[in-house]
């Protein structure tokens, strides 16, 4: 049994629990992964097999798949021969038990392939999730041959229960195990301290100013106010000395996932973080199209209201007041900085603290305020690691603790934003390592002031990602080792913001390519994070449509902004945010509704679908009898 006390595990869960995308955490941080997919049929079903893409859009590009389709016996020698250094992924046991019970296979010793199964899992050597339907919470199916698969995949479930070292159960997105979960580290907590209030200008926004050397894990330093600014400049969170005991660490703002002894949240693959409500999004949805507006309602903004009512568990959601753009100043060497001007650069940096420039201006429109983070320098891709080990566990805390600052300063919505130099070619080589994509199509042009493309500059900065991607080749890639090797020091805290954002449960506007890049890399972090990321704008890069894409995020509209990052999501935001508003306080159409004043349900007995479930009247003060037809 490995560290963490399992080296196999099976994962139930009902229809939409998040059992795969728990599964798929569990082994984010292997080299490498064989997904054993057991489905087999659905050619003619569309349905069936975009849900079968979506689940291939999910895997990292390391991960191999072999499918064991009508044949359940290649599962069980598929884990019996997997050696030690390996690692499987078998989603779903529902599909192999369906392939069990084929009539074409029949007759057959149905227990006797259970319990081969279930003696290959006890003795692998390989580590060994296995995905499977729980059907023991649901009603006894009508049909004989629902029941036969019902009481097939209930003992296959108890046999693989007793044979695996852990066993986990997801409800609605929540995991809990029911034996052998991962061990607990020694707790602590980090005491947020209390932000004095401040009265910000309306014109502009209040600046967070707070450059965190990230090559150690130090206290930060904020820097003195720049003078004659008409703008508020908010001392930064700083974290206090940990409180050991259970009750610091129930007061802890990160209590969400295990600490670790120094007071900082533990950071590593398969963590638990919550999910948006699966209920309220889709509610929402179907509400938009009841609600008393003209014409053909909101249209592509619907998917910003779906959003906002999943993150915030409400079918009427609030349109978020209190946004805080958290602004990463990334610094990169080598080719991938080929073209810029670094004095612009600094220039843009310096405007972003100080509240102005296009980024101040569209936050003091849209009443946000900022908050910006310098990183230090990370080295050329192509030559060798970009960042220490040491250096990125530190700038993803650093990143966890600007979401926490925000949750803790009362914000409601985090946009992530990035000024630096080389972040386009970093999230460009990070999307090509994760996801097979090919940096010359992705890669974004070199443009120098006055609208000039400077294509010599390009080839420089594709070339140095040929070279990174061409020297780890062979290396593994686990999150943090793309973050060490290409992605630098900038995507890691990017990659922080998004966990943390997602275990204080706060959604995170993207913009760009530095945010996308992050998506990709926590996601195989914490794969929940995805679920807490809206992409409000499209804008015009190859590299943001490419990465949303295969993190299943929909733009909320395509107007081809190509403001750089962040602004495209500020520009947007006041109509995203007057969308959410007019959905959340719109009535219900009164041509929907059967009287004046109800509640715009329709009566049950009025609906001939629904009229049998209705209760009947009792006939008398005896049990209420239906009479027979």
């Amino acid at each position: 049994m490995s560290e963490d006390r399992w080296n196999t595990v099976l994962v139930l869960g009902g229809i939409r629990s998040g059992k795969s995308g728990f599964a798929e955490s569990l082994v984010a941080s292997a080299p490498s992964v064989r997904y054993v997919a057991t489905a087999v049929g659905g050619e003619d079903d569309p349905e069936w097999l975009a849900r079968i893409e979506a689940h291939q859009l999910r895997r990292p590009q390391s991960w191999t798949t072999e499918e064991t389709g009508g044949d359940p016996a290649r599962l069980t020698e598929l884990i019996a021969q997997a050696g030690p250094d390996e690692t499987l992924l078998v989603d779903d046991l529902g599909g192999w038990v369906a392939a069990v019970l084929d009539p074409a296979r029949q007759p057959k010793d149905d227990e006797a392939d259970v319990a081969a199964l279930a003696e290959a899992v006890r003795g692998a050597v390989a580590r060994v999730v296995l995905v499977s339907p729980e059907v023991g919470l649901s009603l006894v199916p009508v049909t004989p041959v629902g029941r036969a698969f019902a009481d097939a995949l209930g003992t296959t479930n108890q046999a693989l229960a007793s044979a695996c070292d852990g066993v986990v159960l997801v409800v609605a997105g929540q995991p809990t195990w029911l034996r052998n979960g991962p061990l607990a580290p020694a707790q602590a907590s980090v005491e947020a301290p209390v932000e004095a209030p401040v009265e910000a200008p309306v014109e502009a926004p209040t600046v967070v100013s707070r450059p965190v050397p990230v090559t150690t894990p130090v206290t930060p330093t904020p820097p003195s106010p720049p003078p004659a600014q008409p703008t508020t400049v908010v001392e930064p969170v700083v974290p206090a000395e940990p409180e050991p005991g259970l009750a610091a660490a129930l007061s802890g703002s990160t209590m969400t996932l295990p600490l670790v002894a120094s007071g900082l949240t533990e950071i590593k693959p398969g963590m638990d973080l919550p999910l948006p409500s699966s209920d309220s999004g889709p509610d929402a949805r179907d509400r938009l199209v009841t609600i008393d507006l003209p014409g053909g309602g909101l249209g592509a903004l619907g998917e910003a209201v779906e959003f906002a009512a999943a993150t915030q568990s409400t079918v009427t959601p609030r349109a978020w007041v209190g946004v805080r753009v958290v602004v990463i100043a990334g610094r990169h060497t080598g080719g991938a900085v080929a073209g810029v001007d670094a004095a612009d650069v600094e220039r843009r940096v310096a405007e972003a603290e100080a509240g102005t420039g296009l980024l101040g201006r569209l936050a003091g429109q849209a009443g946000a305020d900022i908050a910006v983070l310098r990183t230090a320098e990370t080295g050329a891709m192509e030559d060798g690691p970009a960042a220490s080990e040491e250096a990125v566990e530190a700038a993803l805390r650093d990143g966890w603790q600007l979401a926490d600052g925000a949750a803790d300063a009362g914000r409601d919505a985090i946009l992530l934003a990035g000024i630096g130099a080389g972040t386009e070619a970093a999230a460009t080589a990070v999307l090509a390592a994760t996801t097979g994509a090919e940096p010359v199509a992705t890669l974004p042009r070199v443009q120098a002031p006055g609208g000039r493309f400077d294509d010599a500059a390009w080839m420089v900065r594709c070339a140095a990602i040929r070279d990174a991607l061409h020297r780890i080749r062979q290396e593994p890639r686990g999150a943090t080792d793309i973050l060490r090797q290409i992605g630098g020091l900038d995507v890691a805290v990017a990659t922080g913001v998004l966990l943390g954002a997602a275990a204080r449960r706060i959604p995170v506007l993207l913009d760009g390519p530095l945010g996308i890049a992050a998506g990709l890399v926590a996601r195989d972090l914490a794969s929940q994070t995805r679920h807490w990321c809206l992409l409000p704008e499209a804008g015009t890069l190859a590299l943001v449509k490419q990465g949303a894409d295969v993190l299943g995020l929909t733009p909320v509209l395509q107007v081809g902004l190509d403001l750089g990052e962040g602004a495209n999501a500020l520009a947007v935001l006041p109509l995203i945010r007057t969308a959410v508003g007019l959905a959340s306080a719109s009535p219900v159409h009164p041509a929907l509704l059967d009287e004046v004043g109800d509640d715009g349900l329709d009566d049950l007995s009025d609906d001939d679908d629904l009229a049998e479930f209705a209760e009947p009247e009792p006939h008398g003060p005896g049990p209420a009898t239906i009479a027979s037809a």
